[in-house]
């Protein structure tokens, strides 16, 4: 008839909506996978509407405009999932995101890509309201491992897009974008037959003003709130060197190590199967024994010491220094994520949860388009080893900020 309270206790796991973590983690699959099941192919679609010479800064802008629409539409969309419920919200960027898959497929001219990419970067600012979802559907005291689940099913989306990406591209260069818009419209048909709100009324937004969807006023009022603001600075600092090392990675061992695409596609699967062992067997230990705070630390340490060896493989020419320095980064990578979410969601109140997390990922995404720019000039003009130690100047830096930020909260 009734369960005891403790009973109760032992199994909250038990009282998450499998229906809604299903929807969730597969959601957030999405969001890593259809990012870079593009990558293989984005140069081939991309070469009839370019000369050679201008074919590298077109891919390169078609990077940059997503995580720029990613920034402007973050914060606008984790204020109207909290005024409005998740689940519409939800439903219609996989929508959108579909949307721009199949434009960006279809091509035909080099405006159509980008406006294939812009509607994408437009859909892919729900993955704030992603993790106001889960941050409704989780126990507080669990959602750093729940954080942690989404991590690692990011890691699985991002290791394996890029080999499907390429299979695929066999049977055309647009049939990763097609599967890609397929797969998304299979999971808004399973969200919008299963998926139920986790947003109470009581605790929704009762109004929204434009304020809240102005991305620069929202920076301003996120960082304007005493627990985040040294939380949001410390991740910031860290994000631009990580948007660096993405975008010119490639680059970097092509021209350091003379790889072949197929080597660099081969560790960056691998990098993304560590994040997998990270998130399933490492930090579940971790969190018995350390904090968030002491796990995001540890993370930040971990890439510093990444970027160091990334650093000397450049200044001597020797690749193994290259390959140990890029799995000590996603040790690091792996670990941080999850236990800045924790922080973050644990940090803001349950009326706010969209708010933070659209802030954190507008940050992010402002990160991810500083830091490629900023990193491929001083690439070029202080040398190949430059933006790795640009990585261990900010990374040093951030520490104490966030060492600082969560020792006044207490």
């Amino acid at each position: 008839m009734f369960k005891s309270r403790s009973h109760h206790k032992r199994n909250t796991e038990q009282t998450v909506d499998k229906k809604a973590l299903i929807f969730g983690l597969m959601s957030v699959f999405l969001c890593g996978i259809g990012f870079s099941i593009i990558t293989p192919v984005v140069p081939f679609l991309v070469q009839p509407y370019t000369n050679p010479g201008n074919q590298a800064v077109v891919v390169t802008l078609l990077t940059s405009v997503y995580a720029f629409c990613v920034f402007f539409a973050a914060p606008g969309l984790g204020a109207l999932s909290d005024r409005y419920g998740r689940r519409p919200l939800l439903l219609v960027c996989l929508l959108g995101s579909a949307i721009g898959y199949f434009v960006f497929g279809i091509g035909g001219a080099l405006w159509v890509l980008f406006a294939g990419r812009i509607i994408e970067g437009i859909a892919g600012g729900v993955i704030s309201t992603l993790f106001a979802y889960f941050a409704d559907i989780t126990p507080s005291e669990q959602r750093t491992k729940y954080f942690g689940w989404m991590s690692a099913v990011v890691g699985v989306g991002s290791a394996i897009g890029p080999t499907i990406g390429g299979l695929l591209a066999k049977f055309g260069y647009s049939v990763p974008m097609y599967v890609a818009a397929v797969i998304t419209l299979l999971n808004v048909v399973f969200g919008f037959f299963f998926m139920s709100e986790s947003l109470d009324k009581n605790n929704r937004l009762k109004k929204i003003t434009f304020v809240r969807l102005n991305p620069f006023i929202q920076l301003v009022n996120v960082l304007s709130m005493k627990n985040l603001k040294r939380l949001l600075i410390s991740a910031f600092l860290l994000w631009i060197p990580g948007g660096s090392l993405q975008a010119i990675f490639s680059q970097f061992t092509i021209d350091s190590f003379n790889w072949a695409p197929a080597l660099i596609g081969l560790l960056l699967s691998i990098m993304g199967v560590q994040d997998i062992i990270s998130q399933g067997f490492i930090m579940p230990k971790l969190l018995k024994k350390l904090s968030d705070a002491q796990i995001a630390i540890l993370g930040m340490v971990s890439e510093i010491m990444g970027y160091g060896l990334i650093a000397l493989s450049a200044l001597l020419s020797f690749y193994p220094l290259v390959i140990a320095g890029l799995f000590i980064f996603g040790f690091g990578d792996s670990i941080f994520g999850p236990s800045y979410n924790g922080m973050l969601s644990k940090s803001a109140d349950s009326s706010e949860q969209g708010r933070a997390q659209g802030g954190s990922q507008s940050i992010q995404a402002l990160a991810r388009i500083i830091g490629p720019v900023v990193g491929g000039q001083i690439y070029v003009s202080l040398g190949h080893a430059a933006p790795a130690f640009m990585g261990m100047i900010l990374i040093a830096a951030a520490i104490p900020v966030l060492y600082k930020g969560t020792h006044a909260n207490k």
